[in-house]
């Protein structure tokens, strides 16, 4: 197969466009250009063809036998290439894609996200659960659930929930009342012993946390899987309980202090400056501050 010329696009829709309208003025108003604008195109075009595609009259232009035989061709692949953009624009406008943590994603997100469906029905929902912070500049995303202190450039953000912490457990572990203090905590088996939120809390309420040095550095990962350690009896957790409110509600967990702790890093919904004013990121912002409204700094 022989090699095609190297044509460049601009050349083409100008080529497209004159020989619609046989005219360069007309094709030139369509497209944005001067006249002159247009007859430069096309002739980069007939020089890279090899051959003239209009004959030139005074006020008037017509199709040569090659130019009447490419301009329906061209057509149809302008019209092929407009319609492949305009699918593939389409289906990217319809489906929101929402990274998230997966305790976020599943104890909340995961509850209310019907609502914003049914609120804009020709919206499609992708939620990506990770613990991972999605590079928008490489991966395909709209809008993520980010947990940190806010410092991410190029992002517009909004802080949407503190993440506060404490110590949970079930009452099959230690009866509600049974601990009197925080440093009763440390007789119980405590799930993820490594993690920083358990020395801040304990030094905020005073006690030796110096204990947790000696113990497994067991890391699950999520507060997900802590949280289940904990319904399950099998130790103390710490956690952010506007998590498992419906734990707490249904007598699984309970919360033996009232002393909550925040180490400065919270939710944050966040997404491409650029892209702020998106229709589908611009909804599904609204809603979400509407259910959960920005936190001052």
């Amino acid at each position: 197969m022989s090699a095609l010329p190297n044509l460049p696009l601009n050349a083409l829709r100008a080529f497209e466009a004159a020989a619609r309208h046989l005219s360069f003025t007309r094709a030139g108003e369509e497209l944005g250009l001067t006249q002159t604008a247009v007859s430069y195109q096309i002739k980069m075009l007939e020089q890279a063809l090899g051959v003239p595609l209009f004959l030139r009259r005074p006020r008037q232009v017509m199709l040569t036998e090659a130019g009447a035989e490419l301009a329906p061709r061209i057509r149809i692949a302008f019209d092929a290439m407009f319609e492949a953009i305009s699918a593939v624009g389409a289906r990217a406008s319809e489906t929101l894609t929402i990274h998230s943590t997966a305790t976020f994603a599943q104890q909340w997100l995961s509850r209310h996200i019907g609502a914003f469906q049914l609120q804009h029905p020709k919206i499609a929902v992708r939620i990506e659960s990770s613990s991972n912070t999605v590079d928008f500049s490489r991966e395909t995303g709209d809008v993520a659930i980010r947990w940190g202190k806010g410092d991410w450039p190029a992002m517009r953000r909004h802080r949407i929930m503190r993440l506060d912490f404490t110590p949970m457990l079930s009452p099959a572990l230690a009866p509600p009342g049974s601990l009197a203090a925080p440093a009763d905590l440390l007789a119980l088996p405590v799930v993820s012993a490594g993690d920083l939120w358990w020395k801040q809390w304990f030094e905020t309420a005073g006690a030796d946390a110096s204990a947790l040095d000696h113990l497994p550095h067991n890391q699950f990962g999520t507060q997900l899987i802590d949280a289940g350690v904990a319904v399950a009896g099998q130790g103390v957790a710490i956690l952010n309980p506007q998590h498992f409110a419906e734990d707490v509600a249904a007598n699984r967990l309970y919360q033996p202090f009232a002393l909550t702790c925040n180490d400065g890093r919270d939710y944050w919904l966040v997404y491409p400056e650029s892209r702020h004013n998106a229709p589908k990121i611009r909804a599904f912002r609204d809603w979400l501050l509407g259910l959960l409204p920005e936190i001052a700094d």
